[in-house]
């Protein structure tokens, strides 16, 4: 309706008419051909299958070129028509979730400036459907005629609602207009819901039953994530004054898997936020002590305390810890639960180094620990927790790359 010139209800209405009209010609010249030369419907799980519109074109242009242009012009109404969807779709996924019924990422504008999650989530659903059904089409009409007539029912009703309010609250001069409308409404939605429970029975071993189970299942999934939202919102603090009561600085655990210039300049950078430094050092990740535990314990005096007291800063210190079970996150939380107890109140900041490969492809290179150590942080960590990520990168990157 937007894109009509003022009046729009006007050319609206205009416009609604004449494709009622055409549609109207066209399915009763469909019928007319289809009588004359006795031409029905097919079986798709057949083999030979042709459509009704393909067998009307075979036989009123035969197999030349008319034909294809027929069956080309079809497929390009088709395609058009599927656009209404990609296009009105994504923007009801956008008001739910602006509602907060759906995840926040279907309500923001992608690159293109078109709703990009809901775009690809009704392109992999439809698709799903098809590679379900097979691609045989006649098995999808119950779905589509449940949501249809479904669609329908609720739509009259609600219209009923509205009339019901109106007479209410309005005037003795439009109080028979207002049942006029009612009336209407309310034999189009017991018309509609009527046709809806036919189908429902008729068709229910065929495919229905779907469209049964995955309506209530999609109410439940839509009040559980409009919940969760809730609960969100509730546990964020009321907007006020920022607490400036406890401005301590952290105390900060460098975690390193190997000692080389990626950890010196973690260490150094530690001394930035805080003179509470420790080093953790996860051990036998291999299952044995390894060459790079002695060589730490062994330089550690001389790299590292002596240089930091030649600074005026407290020495770090040097945790050990053993990962027996090949697992980084387990030591690690287990100091952080101790070091808790230490140091009463204070947030511990982990700072974990990680290198950056110039190549997308280079990623598959590297073991990513320190990834799945930031996301079980993340998991099991606390509130008190700050993760902080040291990048290392191979080859500087340039910030205008990324236009």
């Amino acid at each position: 309706m937007t894109a009509f010139k003022d009046p729009p209800v006007r050319h609206g209405r205009r416009t609604l008419a004449a494709i009622c009209l055409l549609l109207g010609l066209l399915l009763g010249g469909i019928a007319f051909l289809s009588a004359r030369y006795r031409i029905g419907a097919m079986d798709q799980e057949k083999d030979g299958y042709q459509s009704v519109l393909s067998q009307l074109a075979h036989a009123v242009v035969g197999d030349g070129v008319f034909y294809y242009v027929a069956i080309g012009s079809l497929l390009c109404v088709l395609a058009l028509s599927a656009n209404t969807s990609f296009v009105d779709f994504p923007r009801l996924c956008r008001m739910v979730a602006e509602d907060g019924y759906l995840p926040k990422p279907f309500a923001m504008v992608g690159r293109r400036l078109v709703f990009s999650i809901g775009i690809l989530y009704l392109a992999s659903s439809t698709g799903l459907l098809l590679v379900v059904f097979g691609g045989i089409t006649d098995h999808l009409i119950p779905l589509f005629a449940i949501g249809a007539f479904l669609t329908f029912t609720l739509s009259q009703t609600g219209m009923v609602m509205h009339w019901v309010r109106a007479l209410r609250t309005t005037k003795d001069t439009n109080r028979t207009g207002n049942r006029m409308h009612l009336a209407i409404n309310a034999f189009g939605g017991i018309v509609t819901a009527l046709a809806l429970i036919v189908i429902v029975v008729a068709k229910f071993r065929e495919g229905a039953w779907i469209t049964v189970i995955v309506i209530p299942v999609v109410i439940l999934l839509l009040r559980l994530v409009r919940r969760y939202y809730d609960q969100l919102e509730a546990s964020l603090r009321e907007p006020g004054k920022v607490d400036l009561s406890s401005t301590e600085p952290p105390v900060v655990l460098v975690v390193t898997q190997q000692w080389n210039r990626m950890a010196d300049k973690a260490l150094s950078f530690a001394f930035h936020l805080s003179e509470d430094v420790i080093a953790v050092h996860v051990a036998r990740l291999s299952g044995e002590e390894s060459d790079e535990e002695r060589a730490i314990r062994g330089r550690w005096s001389q790299d590292v305390e002596a240089p930091a007291k030649a600074a005026g800063l407290r020495p770090p210190r040097l945790l050990l810890l053993n990962a027996d079970y090949r697992l980084m996150y387990e030591p690690l939380l287990k100091e952080i639960k101790a070091l808790r107890g230490e140091f009463d109140g204070r947030t511990i900041a982990v700072l974990l180094p990680e290198v950056v490969p110039p190549n997308w492809w280079q990623y598959m290179l590297h073991t990513q620990r320190a990834r799945r150590l930031h996301a079980k942080l993340l998991e099991f960590g606390g509130s008190d927790i700050v993760i902080i990520s040291m990048p290392w990168y191979i080859e500087e990157p340039k910030i205008e790359a990324a236009r």
